[in-house]
């Protein structure tokens, strides 16, 4: 029995090569593209980062320069106090009445404590 021949010219080649179209970019341009968006975030974060730094560091000073008018204000409002107690301590007592055994002016301390007290 005579042997089959492949026909004449040959076979057609076998295609084993996946036949997918590309998709995307190529993955340097992704990489660059990572690069860059990166770079403008660090950008943006040190100058974000200086410009907290400096406001903060105004209302720190804004605040050191508010001392003194506040203590004054505190201090007149204290006065205040003071001598409108003496004069209710007098009216309601006929003298001047004194806690401390000096002339000694002493800041006086008010603690709140509630009306109820629970336990």
């Amino acid at each position: 029995m005579p042997q089959d021949m492949p026909p004449a010219g040959g076979y057609q080649p076998v295609q084993y090569k996946r036949n997918l179209p590309v998709r995307g970019f190529k993955p340097f341009t992704y990489l660059v593209g990572m690069h860059l968006i990166m770079g403008y975030g660090f950008y943006k974060y040190y100058y974000g980062s200086r410009e907290m730094n400096e406001l903060a560091r105004e209302k720190m000073w804004s605040r050191i320069h508010l001392i003194p008018l506040l203590q004054a204000e505190e201090d007149r409002d204290q006065v205040r106090r003071h001598f409108a107690d003496q004069a209710r301590e007098k009216e309601l007592l006929g003298t001047e009445t004194r806690v401390y055994n000096s002339d000694r002016f002493v800041r006086p301390s008010y603690a709140y404590t509630p009306a109820n007290l629970t336990r």
